[in-house]
């Protein structure tokens, strides 16, 4: 009986045609990235202020002393800029007849400034006022979908197959492209929004469970680097397309229409020799591993195809069994709040990048690049520093840099504001690096009958800090004055310094062997391994896995 894995290491572990496959699977990473984060630019708030009352022709920027004039007029002044909610209802033709308590009532029209979008759904909508919370409703729309997609692709994946499930949710993802064009109303733009996670989600997952079950153990921590960077690269594609199309509309259109070439991939991508081999479909799995063996230019045993495979299989167990024990309890407790605060802090700063001073578009292009740079520092000191230690400096690191934007706020001046955007860089950074050493921090936790389970325990909880992160972005509407640039960044930095302290409650699990049993992940951290540890099969133990970056594979050595 041959499993997949060992018949890998005759056709190649990560030959030719897997690369060519797995390169077709992680470019759906770029579309969905487009859509995850489109809302930063597509729901962006410009500087507005009420329109003027009856002036149909009124625009943010002033034309002339009369239009000067009229605003002054009907426009409340309030820290030296007009307001935003309010105008004067008393009929008042002369300035000098202004007075400071005079009547005034809320305002229904806005105008926007235009210089830089020329048009938002923002704008459309009026999700201004007392509406702004609307905006951070459908932010939280996507992260639900997400959370409603991880479950669902699971069940139709495993019951069609990861070709035909990979397809649906292509098209799906497709359909929701293009369904963003359609937005006219708040109902519309929820339900939308709310589709999006689910296609977005279900695509990540499905292509990367595909593309891991194509990869032999030992080279999947290189194949993961593909999607990573194919998702910072759609961060980047998304900022430029942002630059050159302003208006909404066309904007989103853009970011749809390169998900049209996937339709190709029902002719490209083949099924899961793994998958067909779970399912007792030998025939099916031979014909595509003997096309790996000829891309590959690899020979076959002759004897490889006699009798049957088996498919490689994990015991499936019940996360209750941890919270029989007191210590596994409080270490679950711990890791499923890692997850939810890694991704509360991970959504949150990225979307935050919208309120930070400067230019919306450079600092969401810098947001994405310093995920790269956490991501290539975890790849360099994971084996170096650590699982604990490491996740640790993360969380502090970020969370620290968080709660020092208190400082810019209260003593830098106008052109030393740019700290604040510093800091907030950092602690994207330490979130999203965190969030990278957590997937391989909780299988390596946990023993191997509950490992999927508390890993897709743990992909619910990152899910919840996920819907409550858009409301914690949008804290500092909520406050006046400069304390409300550093609010967000504060909320997110003490959870990131709560989240990195509980981290000396967890054992350290480098070198260490996988636990087999609950008893093995009770005595974990309490002796080193005596020999090094096998390679890891992150791959098939991560099938739940709904980060934007692709889980690493590690292997120990002596």
């Amino acid at each position: 009986m041959k499993t997949f894995d060992e018949i890998l290491h005759h056709v190649g572990e990560f030959g030719t045609y897997q690369k060519r496959i797995f390169f077709f699977l992680c470019l759906p990473s770029i579309v969905t990235a487009f859509l995850t984060f489109s809302s930063i630019f597509t729901m962006y708030i410009p500087p507005h202020r009420c329109a003027v009352p009856g002036l149909s022709n009124d625009t943010y920027a002033i034309q002339g002393d009369n239009h000067r004039r009229l605003v002054n007029l009907t426009i409340p002044v309030k820290d030296g800029a007009f307001s935003k909610c309010n105008v004067y209802t008393d009929d008042v033709t002369d300035l000098d007849q202004r007075a400071d308590n005079s009547s005034q009532s809320q305002c229904s029209q806005w105008v926007y400034d235009k210089s830089m979008f020329t048009s938002t759904i923002t704008e459309d909508l009026s999700l201004v006022c007392d509406n702004v919370v609307m905006r951070s409703h459908s932010n939280m729309a996507v992260m639900a979908g997400m959370l409603v997609g991880s479950f669902g692709q699971s069940v139709i994946s495993d019951i069609f197959g990861r070709r035909k499930s990979c397809m649906i949710f292509l098209l799906m993802l497709i359909c929701v492209g293009f369904l963003n064009y359609v937005i006219r109303d708040f109902a519309s733009l929820i339900i939308i929004r709310f589709l999006t996670g689910c296609g977005t989600t279900s695509v990540g997952i499905a292509c990367y469970v595909m593309g891991m079950e194509l990869v032999a153990p030992t080279k999947r921590v290189y194949a993961g680097m593909g999607g990573l960077f194919l998702w910072m690269l759609g961060m980047v594609l998304m900022s430029g397309v942002a630059y050159f199309l302003r208006d909404w509309h066309n904007y989103v259109l853009a970011l749809a229409a390169p998900s049209v070439v996937f339709l190709s991939y029902w002719w490209i991508v083949p099924e899961s020799p793994r998958w067909l081999m779970s399912k007792g479909r030998f025939e099916e799995a031979e014909a595509i591993i003997r096309r790996f063996a000829k891309v590959n230019k690899t020979k076959l045993p002759e004897d490889m195809f006699d009798g049957k495979f088996v498919a490689e299989t994990e015991t499936k167990g019940k996360l209750s069994e941890l919270l029989t024990n007191r210590t596994l309890a409080i270490r679950c407790l711990i890791i499923n709040f890692h997850w939810a605060v890694c991704s509360l802090i991970y959504y949150g700063l990225t979307l935050n990048v919208t309120n930070l001073s400067g230019n919306v578009i450079i600092n969401f292009v810098l947001s994405g690049l310093v995920e790269a740079v956490g991501y290539l520092l975890t790849l360099f000191l994971l084996n170096r520093l650590g699982r604990k230690r490491l996740h640790c400096i993360f969380l502090l690191g970020g969370g620290l840099a968080c709660l020092a934007s208190i400082f810019p706020v209260l003593y830098a001046d106008d052109e030393t504001k740019w700290t604040l955007v510093v800091l907030s860089l950092v602690g994207k950074m330490g979130a999203a690096a965190a969030f990278s050493t957590l997937y391989i921090f909780t299988v390596e936790l946990h023993p191997t009958p509950v490992r999927n389970t508390a890993v897709g325990v743990g992909s619910m909880c990152s899910r919840l800090g996920g819907i409550v992160s858009p409301y914690i972005a949008d804290l500092g509407m909520l406050v006046k004055g400069g304390f409300r640039d550093a609010l967000p960044l504060m909320v997110f930095g003490g959870a990131a310094v709560l989240a990195g302290v509980l981290t000396f409650f967890l054992p350290e699990t480098l070198n260490q062997d996988l636990p087999e049993t609950i008893e093995d992940a009770k005595n974990l951290g309490r002796s080193r391994s005596k020999s090094a540890s096998n390679v890891y099969n992150m791959g098939n133990t991560l099938e739940g896995q709904d980060n934007p970056v692709f889980t690493l594979s590690i292997k120990n050595k002596n």
